[in-house]
Formats: structure tokens, sequence, C-alpha cells
């Protein structure tokens, strides 16, 4: 019975000591793989920043560059109309007095964007829900421009004053 009780004793002691060290190492293995593409998704992400960057800049190179050459050819054309009287026509360097540029159009204002959105979703809601599809569109239409450009002007003032 001792010889039993032994022998049952030392197979617990050998199954419950099993080596881990497979597990381990897959685990370990797992960690440095998702560590790997951790990184590599950190290298691509700031890759596509930095090309963002670098098309914005030769963007702007490229826009400056042109208003080099608009200010050049504004000057050359200053010095061609004053004709054969060059010791009266004196050049001061100055592109802008000789050719305004062409000034900048402004965008929609807040108001006007939420108007024309709240309209077209306040008709089409309003034909959803009217029995009377054209009478539901014209008020509903009418209420979401009257509160579209509440919100656009609203919008509009919080950016003023953020800009002060």
């Amino acid at each position: 019975m001792k010889k039993l009780a032994i022998l049952g004793i030392s197979a617990i002691a050998f199954t419950a000591c099993n080596d881990n060290s497979a597990e381990l190492a897959r685990l370990q293995q797992q960690r440095s793989m998702d560590s790997i593409r951790f990184v590599m998704q950190e290298q691509q992400a700031e890759a596509a920043r930095q090309r963002s960057i670098d098309s914005l800049n030769a963007i702007a190179a490229e826009e400056k560059a042109a208003s080099a050459q608009r200010e050049a050819s504004a000057a050359r054309s200053a010095r061609r109309s004053s004709g054969a009287n060059y010791s009266s026509t004196t050049y001061t360097g100055n592109a802008a007095s000789a050719a305004p540029a062409a000034p900048q159009r402004k965008g929609w204002s807040g108001a006007a964007k939420g108007a024309a959105i709240g309209a077209g979703v306040g008709a089409v809601s309003g034909a959803l829900i009217d029995d009377r599809k054209g009478r539901g569109a014209i008020i509903g239409g009418l209420a979401g421009a009257g509160i579209g450009a509440g919100t656009g002007a609203i919008v509009d003032d919080a950016k003023k004053k953020k800009g002060k």
C-alpha cells in the first residue's frame, strides 16, 4: 500500500509540475510581434503626416513662385507701359501698386450655410412627415431655414470671439 501511495504521489507531482516553457515562449513571441506591429503603425502614421506636411509645403512654394512671377510680370508691363520715357518713370519695386491683385472671394457665412442646410433638411423632413407633401416641404423648409440661420449665426459669433 505504501508503494502504491508513493507511486500516486510521484505521478501527481510530475503532472503538476509540467513544463510551461512552451506557453511562455509563445506569449513572449506574441508580445514581440505586437510591439513590432505597433511601431510599424506609428511609423506609417508619421510618414503619412510627413507626406501631408511636404505636400502643403510644396503647394505653398508653388504659390510663392507664382506670386513672384506675377509680380515680375506686372513690373515688366508697368515698365513697358511707361514707353520710352524711362527718365521720368521710377520703379519702386512694389508690384502691388502696379497691378492690384484680384480680391479674394469670400465664402458663405455660417448663417447662410446653416439656412441652406436647414432648408434642405426641413423640406425633406416636412415632406416625409406631413400627409400633404408640398405643404409639409414648404413649412419644413421655412422652419429649417430659420433654425439653421440662427444656429449658423451663433457659430459665426463664436468664431469671431475666438479669433479676438
